[in-house]
Formats: structure tokens, C-alpha cells, sequence
């Protein structure tokens, strides 16, 4: 296990190598000018120095290099640095870092202030999606064709048919609107007061939408590949082979049909993971919470290259490192499986 996990982490070097490239090859080639959000009445010579010291006008190999530099080698030392209070290599404050076009501060000290948002809201979505979607797949698939498996698919396909941003301003409407029941949007600016019941029950009620439409989301789907999963598994030999040996119907149902059902789900899982980060584009907008998704299509829609890169090549990192989980989390539910 060890090696093959050393094997796939060597492996994902060169990966995402290419994919930072590509990444900044498409961004480097759109229209964006770092100079774009100065005042108009800013001379022309100064707009050029601007664009001289940031290396706008390098050829793209050198930008890319430089670019990467800061990427793999700066910001992670940054981190440690801050973290434990070193001067590795260089003291945290002598360090380049990954600037933004638009704020002009560091992006990575952007992306760190915008995390905590995004996993508040759409991580808790994501865990109460999988406590969901899981025990319905399994009974569904267990008990198919019954009134409980009808009205799951119901519900199920409804909710993965549904968009996001039509659920969302539908619970909107709904709920904000018509019954009065939750705040319209996010706030961002909520400060928890963990000694105030008013405090954290005005939080609670802020999320309560935006995890809800996500969660619909994500146990649809999940849910339906779970069942599927449950109803391959229930056909086999080695069921019937382990109910003729006396076992209990729960023990055969949870200790061998659903972990072998679970080795495609836990990849789906995985890969949904980044998904939380990147997806939470349309859902961010819509509650306006101040997120990564927010901040990416605020970027984009600045022209704002640095931090666009920065967070699309993130959201490559994070599913490059799930799906190395997800192929070791094989091995621990699949006895069958070895990487030796």
C-alpha cells in the first residue's frame, strides 16, 4: 500500500505539471491587462511601467516558469513559514507571492479568508447529502419495487432533474418571500457568538437553505448510484452463498452487500469532493455567499488572471488528490484488491 500510494503521489507530479500549462496557456491567451481597473487619467508610460514590473509582456514560457515558482515553491513556504514562525529559505515578509490584479494583495491571503465560507455552508451540504443519499440507495435496493423505493426515485429524480439555480430561487421565493421563514441572502458578516442563542440560531437559519438545495442535489444522485450499486451486488453468488450458511439477512446486507456496493460510490464521493469548491459557483451566487465560487466568477468577471489561475489550478489539485483517496479507500473495502 505504501508504495503504490509513493507510486501515484510520483505520478501526480508530472500530471499536474500539465495541467498548471494548459491552465495557463488558456488563461495567458484571454483578454485581461493588469493595468485595467487603474483610472482612466493614469499616464500611458505608467501604465506600461505597471505592466514591465508585473512580466505581463514576458514570453509565456518564462511567465509560465515564474508563475509556477510561486505556485509550488513560494506560497507553500509562506505557509509554513506563517504557521510556525520560521525564516525557511527567506522570512515570510521577504517572499514573492501570486498578487491579484484587482485587490492588489496576495491571492492565496484571499482564497484562505473565502474558505472557511464555502466549507461552512456547502461542506456541511456535502456530509448531510452522503448521511442521506447512502441508507436511502440501500433500502431502496433492498427493498425494491416497494412503496419506500417509489417515492425515493420520485424524490431522487426530481431532484438531480432540477437545476440548482431553480431550486435555489425557488426556496427563495418560497421561503424568504412568501412565508417569511429565512433570511433572503447569506451574511457573510454574521460573527457567531457561540454565548448567544440569537446569534447562532440567525446562522442556523442562513444555512439552512443554501444546504438544504445543495443536499437534495447531491443525495439525488448519490442516492441512485448507491441503489444501482446495492442491486448488482444483491444478484451475486456470494450472497446466496452467504445466506445458505446461516447468515443473518443484516449481516449479509451490511457486512457484504453494501461494502462491495460501496467501492463505485466511494469513488463518485471523491470525485464530488472538489466539487464542493468548484461547484459552489451557482450557489454562491444565488444565496450570495462570500466563497470561492463567489470570488472565482468575481475574478473572471474583473479579468482578474492571477487569482483565476490560482483557483482553477486548486480545484485540479484537490481532484488529483481525491482520486489517489479514493483508490487507496479501495483496498480497506475490497479485501480482493492489491497494489503490490
Amino acid at each position: 500500500m505504501g508504495r503504490y500510494i509513493i507510486r501515484r503521489s510520483l505520478f501526480a507530479i508530472p500530471t499536474l505539471f500539465v495541467i498548471s500549462l494548459i491552465i495557463f496557456a488558456i488563461l495567458d491567451l484571454a483578454p485581461g491587462d493588469p493595468t485595467s481597473q487603474l483610472p482612466l487619467n493614469v499616464p500611458a508610460e505608467v501604465r506600461d511601467s505597471i505592466r514591465e514590473a508585473l512580466g505581463f509582456d514576458d514570453p509565456f514560457l518564462i511567465k509560465w516558469s515564474k508563475w509556477m515558482k510561486l505556485m509550488v515553491i513560494n506560497e507553500p513556504l509562506y505557509f509554513i513559514n506563517s504557521l510556525f514562525g520560521t525564516c525557511m529559505v527567506e522570512c515570510p515578509e521577504d517572499l514573492d507571492r501570486i498578487i491579484s490584479w484587482s485587490s492588489r494583495t496576495p491571492a492565496f491571503t484571499t482564497i484562505v479568508e473565502r474558505i472557511p465560507q464555502t466549507v461552512w455552508v456547502l461542506g456541511i451540504a456535502f456530509i448531510l447529502g452522503i448521511v442521506i443519499a447512502i441508507p436511502v440507495g440501500v433500502i431502496s435496493a433492498y427493498k425494491q419495487y416497494s412503496l419506500f423505493d417509489n417515492v425515493g426515485t420520485l424524490v431522487t429524480m426530481v431532484g438531480y432533474s432540477l437545476p440548482v439555480f431553480f431550486t435555489g430561487l425557488l426556496s427563495i421565493v418560497v421561503f424568504s418571500v412568501w412565508l417569511g421563514w429565512f433570511p433572503t441572502f447569506y451574511t457573510t458578516t454574521h460573527v457567531v457568538d457561540w454565548t448567544s442563542w440569537e446569534s447562532i440560531w440567525f446562522q442556523i437559519k442562513q444555512m439552512i437553505m443554501p444546504v438544504m438545495v445543495l443536499s437534495l442535489f447531491n443525495a439525488a444522485a448519490l442516492s441512485r448510484f448507491t441503489r444501482a450499486s446495492m442491486l448488482d451486488n444483491l444478484n451475486e453468488d456470494y450472497v446466496r452463498t452467504a445466506r445458505s450458511k446461516g447468515l443473518s439477512e443484516n449481516k449479509v446486507v451490511m457486512t457484504h452487500v453494501m461494502r462491495n456496493s460501496m467501492i463505485p460510490v466511494v469513488t463518485l464521493i471523491a470525485l464530488q469532493v472538489p466539487g464542493i469548491f468548484a461547484g459552489a459557483i451557482i450557489t454562491e451566487q444565488i444565496f450570495r455567499i462570500n466563497g470561492l465560487g463567489q470570488l472565482l466568477i468575481t475574478s473572471i468577471n474583473s479579468a482578474d488572471i492571477p487569482m483565476v489561475q490560482t483557483l482553477t489550478f486548486l480545484f485540479a489539485l484537490l481532484i488529483v488528490i481525491f482520486n489517489l483517496i479514493a483508490d487507496v479507500t479501495y483496498g480497506v473495502l475490497d479485501p480482493r484488491i492489491r497494489y503490490d
